[in-house]
This record gives structure tokens, sequence and C-alpha cells, in this order.
């Protein structure tokens, strides 16, 4: 471990020198001023007149070695409260209101084809987390958290909001916005003198993206690495203790027509507190948390042997998400917020929603290396159900090392309700935790990234083989990306509130993709790539392989097209049905290697018509398959957007295994009649279940994020339309600053 931790050291020294970097680069100040600004789309207050606004941004795509056609420039002051920036961008000639691409009024817009420009704040100078503001210019607003460097597009979690303030207004051949961001509501050190901060904007007309500072185009966006500096006049004063009341009031009634039980409309009450522990760290509790507004997870059809994962959605969870969530790797997570909550019924052997009785968590930063997280969460008993309440405590603790990297440690611990709810009050022969360590490597440019952790779960029995230990390590150049893993899972490795599918068995793992960059209008980047997955353990030696080439070409109009070549092994541990319709299953013990051929196809995201497509066409165990999936979209304007979502497998097995059409097809309807009031409707049939879902919303906005929502589920028999479960909810909910 000594002999790598030096090789690491080396890595870094020797990338941190080799490549100009954000940090290398003229920054950009802002004054403290006294005058008051009103948020108009008119830059009429004198600091706007002043000089000192970011200027020259560099084009991102479609290359990254020019300036951008369109340009933009922002200007930063600050004052008490507030953080305010104004920003121009440029067109090259006249432009109409309706040439500007939004795809819909809702808050937190995303994708690649909507006008807008975007602000990323790295206040603790850590390149590691940050903030994301943006504004598109009919004012539409998006906020999110990012974690990891912003190294990868899923670092970004938009489903984080607060409060902000912010104005757009449409000239003729530019448009400027103006906003006001609460230091409240942003994390920082007190006395800090400078963040780390960029620009980036998005031009639909033009296809082009372009930011402040630069960033090669084979990275993210928003990756903190390229940073420049934003120094202030004057060091930033600690705010007094700020306090955020969140209280909520619902009324909610179902009906289970399976069980023929039904509850009458019940109102109920709860709330969440946000309280600013300083400008570095941030108090949450909640009391009766209420999560029945988040959308409903898309459907999928499963083919896997194996639980699929789901992102967590509840907004109580996300603030600072990343310092629990990050500990681990793709299906070796130690901690996964969506197990608090939920529980199995003892009376139908399924998983089912558990009241959340209270909870709080702290969580930032106590200097500029050093980061802290606690959560504490207790859920019901349901004697109806047979469900005892539980009590789940999480800490981590992480420490920057180096430029970028860090270190940390993270506790997981579950215990269960004595049914009596005597002393003691929890049954330790049910409890089940975890200790864990991770080191996250990070570059300087940004070339060099890795993960290295090492996890055991602690249970009642003491139990051999219950660790694992991983490490990854991956290279990243314009033309090149390359990676390799390594994991190790032991047979009696069981993080009861983490996410990992199975256990017993090393994975080894390797990708390589090679890119060329044409002089062509059509396309802007293509090249070969090969990926190889193998897993086995000491008993049975190879369980599972997958082994792909693969070409991808990226065109000029952001479509992408990939086409691929895999061949799979699968090793049966227990009998099971490929089609998992109840049929006759397949044997333990047995093997299966089989070929396929697939493609994927993104369309352009700027046009009105937008296609998402996936296929694959070969061997499946026994058989043959054919899949068909994705997305077909069509946004009108900015008022509505219908989409489909489809899949299709055809699954062809010899006797005594079933054959099997498998269709599951979801149409979304989303209307945003303005920036307050909104409608989604959501219908997903699934034959594989023998199930139709129902799930409409309404959300009006009535006040910056205070909302008030209504929320009809049904569900259905497809052959008959006779109902299984309904419910219909409505939640009020109103955001206080003390």
């Amino acid at each position: 471990m000594k002999r790598l931790f030096t090789f690491l050291f080396f890595v870094h020294a020797g990338i941190s020198f080799a490549q100009t970097t954000g940090q290398d680069l003229p920054g950009i100040i802002a004054d403290k001023i006294k005058m008051e600004i009103k948020l108009d789309g008119v830059l009429d207050e004198p600091i706007w007149q002043q000089e000192g606004w970011a200027q020259d941004f560099q084009q991102f795509f479609p290359s990254d070695t020019s300036l951008a056609k369109a340009q933009t420039r922002v200007k930063i002051a600050f004052d008490e409260k507030f953080l305010y920036i104004a920003a121009v961008m440029y067109n090259l000639g006249p432009r109409t209101p309706q040439e500007y691409v939004s795809t819909s009024l809702r808050r937190d817009y995303r994708g690649e084809q909507n006008d807008g420009v975007s602000f990323v704040l790295d206040t603790f100078n850590d390149y590691s987390s940050g903030f994301q503001f943006g504004i598109n210019p009919f004012g539409v607003q998006r906020e999110s958290l990012i974690a990891n460097g912003g190294m990868q597009s899923s670092d970004l979690n938009l489903a984080w909001d607060n409060k902000w303030y912010s104005e757009a207004k449409i000239y003729e051949d530019h448009w400027i916005i103006e906003a006001a961001i609460p230091f409240s509501t942003l994390r920082y050190n007190d006395g800090a003198s400078n963040w780390n901060v960029n620009f980036y904007r998005i031009d639909s007309k033009y296809n082009e993206r372009s930011t402040w500072s630069p960033i090669p185009r084979n990275f993210n966006v928003i990756n903190l690495a390229f940073s420049r500096k934003l120094i202030f006049s004057e060091p930033l004063k600690k705010e007094s203790t700020n306090l955020s009341l969140i209280p909520y009031a619902a009324m909610a009634t179902d009906r289970n027509f399976l069980t023929g039980t039904s509850n009458p409309l019940t109102p109920t009450f709860g709330g969440d507190a946000k309280i600013g522990i300083g400008p570095a760290m941030n108090m949450d509790l909640t009391v009766n948390p209420d999560f029945s507004q988040v959308e409903v997870d898309e459907q999928v059809t499963n083919l896997d042997r194996f639980e699929i994962f789901f992102p967590e959605r509840r907004q109580f969870f996300l603030e600072n998400a990343d310092l629990f969530a990050d500990f681990g790797a793709t299906n070796l997570r130690p901690f996964f917020s969506r197990r608090i909550g939920v529980d199995r019924d003892e009376t139908t052997g399924q998983n089912v929603q558990n009241q959340i009785l209270f909870g709080g968590r702290l969580s930032g930063k106590l200097d500029d290396n050093w980061r802290i997280g606690a959560m504490n969460m207790q859920t019901a008993n349901d004697e109806e159900r047979g469900i005892a309440g539980k009590n789940f405590s999480v800490a981590a603790i992480q420490r920057k090392v180096f430029t970028r990297s860090n270190i940390g440690v993270i506790f997981v611990n579950r215990e269960t309700l004595n049914q009596e709810l005597d002393i003691p009050l929890f049954n330790d022969s049910l409890s089940n935790r975890l200790l864990g360590v991770d080191y996250n490597l990070a570059s300087k440019d940004n070339k060099w990234t890795g993960k290295f952790f090492y996890h055991k779960t602690f249970e009642k029995e003491d139990l051999d083989k219950s660790a694992t230990a991983h490490a990854a390590l991956n290279y990243a150049t314009p033309a090149i990306t390359a990676s390799v893993a390594f994991s190790q899972v032991g047979e009696n490795y069981n993080p009861a509130v983490g996410f990992t599918p199975r256990n017993d068995y090393k994975r080894g793992f390797a990708t390589f993709e090679y890119q060329f960059f044409p002089r062509s209008t059509l396309i802007n980047r293509h090249g070969p790539g090969v990926e190889t997955e193998t897993l086995w353990n000491e008993d049975l030696g190879v369980t599972d392989g997958l082994h792909s080439l693969f070409y991808r070409i990226r065109f000029q109009s952001l479509s992408i097209l990939t086409v691929t070549a895999s061949n799979r092994y699968t090793y049966l541990f227990s009998d099971f049905d490929p089609t998992r319709t109840g049929g006759e299953p397949l044997l333990a013990g047995t093997d299966y290697s089989n070929s396929l051929i697939g493609f994927r196809y993104i369309s352009n995201p700027r046009k009105k018509v937008y296609v998402s497509l996936r296929g694959d066409f070969g061997e499946y165990f026994t058989g043959d398959i054919k899949t068909i999936q994705g997305t077909m979209s069509w946004r009108m304007g900015y008022i509505a957007n219908i989409s489909m979502n489809f899949s299709y497998n055809n699954i062809r097995l010899p006797e005594p295994q079933n054959d099997a059409d498998l269709f599951l097809i979801g149409p979304r309807i989303d209307l945003t009649f303005t920036k307050s009031l909104f409608w989604t409707t959501f219908f997903q049939y699934n034959n594989q279940i023998d199930n139709i879902n129902i799930n409409t919303r309404l959300q009006w906005r009535y006040a910056p994020v205070s909302d008030l929502f209504i929320v009809y589920t049904d569900n259905y028999f497809p052959s008959t339309f006779i109902s299984k479960q309904r419910a219909l909810v409505m939640k009020l909910n109103y955001w206080f600053n003390i």
C-alpha cells in the first residue's frame, strides 16, 4: 500500500506540471458594492458600467482550439447578503425570441439543446465539489450540486433546490441576465478572499458550447479542474446563523382493490428545517417527511438476475449527498439512501414504503481540507405488515490530499427496534454495520483519475470473507480514453444499507477507446474501442464475462451512433427463467456463451423531434433475442413535451422454456403553462409484470421553492382495466427564510 501511494504521488507530481489549467490564467475580481441592484435585465447600475468583465470565451464544442463565435461577457459583484452576476450573450446578428430553444418553462431545464448560460462556483477551492446556477433567455432557472470534480454529467445533481433570484431579457442581437444569489444559499469558508469559478454558454443556433476558462473537449463542461479564480475585493464575512423552515400539509387517500383495504382522506403534517451553522456547515432536520409528490420511477424490463438500481429523488437526501453516496463504486455502494423508508411487507413479501418518523443530517466543510457528514434517521413500526422500525446512522469524513484528490472514511449502522420497545431499545442480533475507507485520485489536469477502497461489514455473527476491495485507474486525453479496474467481494459481505446486488466474486474490467478528429462538416470525432469484463470465484472459476468491440461516431449535429459486437458468458448459480414470466427455468449449474450485435443512436437534440434508440440482436441463453428500446420526443415550443419511452424484447427459446414478447410502453405528456404552473402525466404499460400505471401531477409554484401538488396514481390489470391500487394526494409546502 505504501508503494501504491508513492506511485500515485509521482503521478500527481508529473501531471501537475504537464498542462496549463485555469489555475494558471487570470481570474476575475468581484467588487463590493453598496448600491441597489434591480434585477430587470437592464444593466443601468454603475457597477455594470465599469471594467473587469470576464470575456474572450473559448469554444468547447465543436472544437476547443479557437475563440467562440457567439461571445459572452460576465461580471460579478457582491454586498453583505448577495452575490450578483450580470451576463451579456451576444449573437452574430438579429434573432427573434422564437429562435431560442427552451424545451420547457419548468425549473431545472436540462440537455444540450437548451440555450442558456451557467455559472459554476467552487466555493472551497477544492476542485471537487461546487454549485451550478443557470438561466435561459426566457428567465427559467436551474441550480445543481456538483460532485467528484464534475468529471461526468452524472456528477450534476439537478434535484437540489434553493432560493435565488434572476431576470432575463431578450434584445435584437443579444440577451442579458441579472442574478442575485444569497450567500445563505451557498457554503463557503469564513473570511474567504477567493473562490474558483467558470462560466459556460450553450447556443442552439450556432450549435456551439463555450467556456470562459478553456476546457479540453474530451472532458465534461462542468469539470472543476479548469476553473479560474474569483477574487473578492474584501474577504467575505461570516453570515449569522440562517434558518429556513419548510413545513408541509398533505391530504391523502388510497385504496387497494387486491386486498379490499382503503384509507380515508387523512391529513398529515411535517416539514424540514435547514440551519446554516456558519457559512460552511449545514444542519438538515426533518419530521414525518412526505415524498408523495416525487415523480414515480420509470419502469424497466428486467432480464437480469439481480436487483436494478434506481437513483435517489427525495429532496431531503440531496444536499451534500455525494459525501455519503459516492463511497464505493457502481454495484458496490456501501450506502444507498433509498434503503431508508423502504422495508419488506412480511404479509406479501413485497418491498413497500415505510414511514420515516424523523431524521437529521449535519454536513459541510470544517476548513479547506476537511469535510464531514453525519446522518441519523428513524423509521416506524408497522405491526399490520410485520415491519419493525429501524434506526439508520451514517458518518463520513473526507480529507483533501494533493491538488484534487481525497481520502475518506465511512461508517454505516442499521439497528432494528425490539418489538416490545423496552430496554435495550434495539435488537442487537439484527444489527448491521459497515466501516470503509476510500481514496479518490484526480490529477491537477484531470488526465488521471481513479478510486481505491476497502469496506467491511459487521453483524452479530462474526463471519470471515465479509469485506470488499476495489482499485480503478483511468486515463483520458482528447484522443485516448482508457480504464482498468479490479474488485473482490467476499462471500459474506452484506451492506444492508448499501447497494451490492451480488457477492462472492472477483471482477476484472478494462476499456480502451481511440478517437480521430477529422476536418469535416459532418463528423466531429470517431473511433474504435474495446471493453472487457470478467467475473470469477475460487470455487467455480469464471462465472460471467462480457467482451465487446465498438465503433463510435459523434456528429457535428450532436447526434451519436455506436455499433457493437459482443460475446457474453453466463453461469447460473440458481434456477433462472430467462423471460422472468414464470416459465420453466434453466437449471442451476449450466452455463451459456452468447454472441450479439447492437447499435446505439441519439439524434440531434436541438430538433423538435428527438429520438434515442438502442438495439441488440443475437443469442440469448439457449435461444435468440431481438431488443429495441428507446425514447421518441416531440417538443412543441416550451409549452409541451410529448414523449414515448418504449422497450420490446422478442425472446425465442426452445421447449420447455417459454417464448416471450415483452412490451414496456410509457407515453408522457409534460405541459408547462407558465414558469410556475406545470402538469405532467405519465403512463406505463409493462406486460412483464402485467400492469398499467398512471401517474398525473399538477404543480403550482406559487412562491420561490414553495409548491402546491395534486398527484393521482392508479394501477390496472391490462387485460380488464380493473384497478389494483389507487391513490390521491394533495400537498402544500412553503419555504420560510428566518
